[in-house]
């Protein structure tokens, strides 16, 4: 019988996804606005992510599963940190990038019923997983000063 580790990639389950944000209104007094998706299955609230097709590129991913998810396109910017950990038993490694939200429209579905744009302070305490909070501040750490959601 063959030992499995966490690193054999015919185990881990890929995927990837995007720290989707948007400018905030005007009447928000500056700053940014993050993209949490509900997704009744698990009744949590995330980033926007999922699972890599065979032989797609993880960033080609990431933005698929925006668009699928949020009804969203976006502009991509950084690579944020891959995230680790056992779903099901199974290694699960996400990459993430940070996104602008540039066009599109929010349409219900089984996989994602409701999303959310919410301040990163409000995005922090909304997020159900805690290894999802650390992306917020490092969406924030990308930032140039002066820019929407700057330091």
């Amino acid at each position: 019988m063959r030992t499995v580790s966490p690193a054999d990639d015919d185990t881990t389950v890929r995927a990837a996804g995007c720290v989707l944000w948007r400018p905030a209104p005007p009447s928000a007094a500056g700053g940014l606005e993050l993209c949490l998706v509900h997704r009744p299955k698990y009744d949590d609230w995330s980033h926007p992510k999922g699972k890599l097709k065979p032989g797609e590129a993880p960033l080609a991913g990431a933005l698929r599963e925006v668009a699928e998810e949020t009804g969203y396109a976006a502009d991509p910017g950084a690579e944020l940190s891959t995230v680790r950990y056992l779903a099901g038993g199974r290694p699960k490694e996400v990459r993430y990038w940070a996104a602008e939200a540039t066009t599109g429209a929010f349409a219900p579905s089984d996989e994602v019923d409701r999303i959310l744009w919410l301040s990163p302070a409000a995005a922090r305490a909304r997020l159900t997983q805690p290894r999802d909070r650390a992306l917020v501040a490092e969406l924030l750490a990308t930032r140039l000063p002066g820019a929407p959601g700057g330091a």
